[in-house]
């Protein structure tokens, strides 16, 4: 019998992939269960579907994060802090203080985790930081620190 798994089922296969398995097996487990629907043709039409509006979704949110690079590439932001001796700060300047401060000066709003910060920033100067904003899209942005 051919199945749809709505669920991903360990030795079995993913989500949407469409498998034979015996009959008592899918009747007595995989369909109790939820994990499965028979493939006729009306459930492949729904998992066509299905496919089509997440290949879609998957499309915008690729050309979102390609006009959000567009606008971040090469921007500018900076931070006026208090210094100790050698332009050491107080404190640091962390991947929040970034996504904070793009949002006030860009009206662009940021997720801290997609800022590639290694260690938090604590010197004076410019610091070229990477922002990931989908797979195989990134824009860097020079984060400007400034004594008062």
């Amino acid at each position: 019998m051919k199945v749809i798994l709505q669920k991903d089922v360990k030795a079995l296969g993913k989500q949407g992939d469409i498998k034979d398995v015996a009959d008592g097996y899918a009747h007595n487990f995989l369909f109790p269960r939820g994990l499965a629907v028979e493939a006729n043709t009306a459930n492949l039409k729904i998992l066509s579907d299905k496919k089509s509006s997440a290949i879609k979704r998957q499309q915008d949110e690729e050309a979102e994060a390609k006009e959000l690079a567009r606008k971040l590439q090469g921007q500018k932001i900076s931070f006026k802090v208090k210094t100790g001796e050698g332009g050491r700060l107080f404190g640091s300047i962390t991947a929040k203080d970034i996504a904070d401060q793009i949002q006030q000066t860009l009206k662009i709003e940021i997720d801290k985790r997609k800022i590639d910060l290694e260690e938090a920033i604590k010197n004076l100067g410019d610091h070229p930081i990477k922002i990931h904003l989908y797979k195989g899209i990134n824009a860097e942005i020079i984060v400007n620190v400034i004594s008062e």
